[in-house]
């Protein structure tokens, strides 16, 4: 199929899931257009990837740049164009508005149907700001197709919005080849890690805390990965609490699989999550992840089987679990190993990618 993506190109989970699911198709045969206004962070150099930029014209009439409006146009233009099957829009503003009148544009000559993905705070943050409800209930509800990718994800929809339309539960995968532990554990330091875009809503000051408390029992050390506004924050907490040198603030990077390698715990205290893809890539890692009870974070996780589940704030509890794992490294890979497993035998590639493919094929039919 041809198949148009459109999706944040940041360090986010929505636009990591998005273009990790373009290159899996791409590797299925199908041919793949990103359209946005920057380069996915993840995407690389693909010849067989095609990549449409939305240029935005800064008009002085305009206080506020119109990117929907510049998107939904380049939406048309590449879909004619190439004659694009299908739209996969990712996040719900923005995009489903876009793919909306993209649709309109073209109702004439063709039929452009669209899918739209629902990642989190899209529906549990900025759809529910009194400005946005009222456009982001009606691009859900004109999408040819919705996906969630977490059941309390679905749930929130419907009682928040009210849509009558099915949405479908499609979690998150991962790459189980390129997300794999280390044959060994090297000579190292217990070590802990964090990825996120730094935002409020992950908590990262929990990690620095948590570091603390673990290194009362244990020299461990704390990787943090990513960047955005609470970093700054994180820095000065970790200068006030003496942990300059136990703490590598690494900023984005595209070497995520390697890193994860050389951890031992992954720490998500996040306030929210739909789903925890930072966690998923750590299991399929052999990395035991210390999450949040939130959302569908339980959906992924096992309580004590494969990571652990807290309550939001409890870093007197995360570090706990955190030092008991690092003191006892045999039961920490353990503990590894399941939650590798698990990563295995539910969220492949293998067994996400097709359900994606039937989607679109419904959605292309008409059916």
């Amino acid at each position: 199929m041809r198949i148009g993506i459109t999706c944040y190109p940041t360090y986010g989970g929505s636009g990591i899931v998005a273009t990790e699911l373009g290159l899996e198709l791409a590797n299925r045969g199908h041919q793949i257009h990103f359209i946005t206004y920057a380069n996915p962070i993840r995407l690389g150099e693909r010849p067989d990837i095609l990549y449409h930029e939305v240029e935005v014209s800064n008009y002085p009439l305009f206080q506020y740049p119109p990117y929907c409006l510049a998107l939904a146009s380049r939406m048309a233009e590449v879909a004619e164009q190439y004659s694009l099957d299908i739209l996969h829009v990712h996040y719900a503003i923005p995009h489903s508005v876009s793919a909306m009148l993209a649709r309109g544009i073209l109702s004439s000559s063709r039929r452009l149907p669209f899918v739209t993905t629902l990642h989190g705070t899209d529906i549990t943050l900025v759809g529910m700001d009194r400005s946005y409800y009222p456009i982001t209930k009606y691009s859900i509800e004109q999408s040819d197709g919705i996906t969630a990718i977490s059941g309390d994800l679905r749930r929130h929809t419907i009682e928040v919005f009210d849509v009558a339309q099915p949405i479908e539960v499609i979690y998150n995968f991962v790459n189980t080849d390129l997300y794999r532990p280390s044959p060994e554990r090297e000579q190292r330091p217990p070590r802990l890690i964090h990825l996120s875009n730094f935002r409020p809503v992950k908590r990262v000051n929990d990690c620095i805390r948590i570091l603390a408390e673990v290194r009362k029992s244990v020299d461990a050390e704390l990787w943090m990965v990513g960047d955005g506004p609470d970093r700054a924050p994180a820095e000065r907490l970790t200068h006030d609490l003496g942990l300059v040198n136990s703490v590598r603030f690494l900023g984005k990077r595209n070497d995520v699989p390697a890193l994860l390698r050389q951890a031992d715990v992954l720490l998500m205290p996040s306030e929210m999550e739909s789903f925890g893809l930072a966690a998923l890539e750590g299991m399929c890692s052999g990395v035991v992840p210390i999450g949040t009870n939130v959302g569908g974070v339980p959906e992924l996780i096992t309580d004590g089987v494969d990571g652990y589940l807290c309550k939001v704030d409890a870093i007197d509890d995360m570090a706990a679990k955190a030092a008991a794992l690092l003191s006892n490294l045999p039961r920490c890979q353990e503990m590894g190993q399941a939650a590798r497993r698990t990563a295995l035998e539910r969220f492949t590639t293998e067994l996400i990618i097709p359900k994606y493919e039937s989607l679109y094929r419904r959605v292309a039919e008409g059916a």
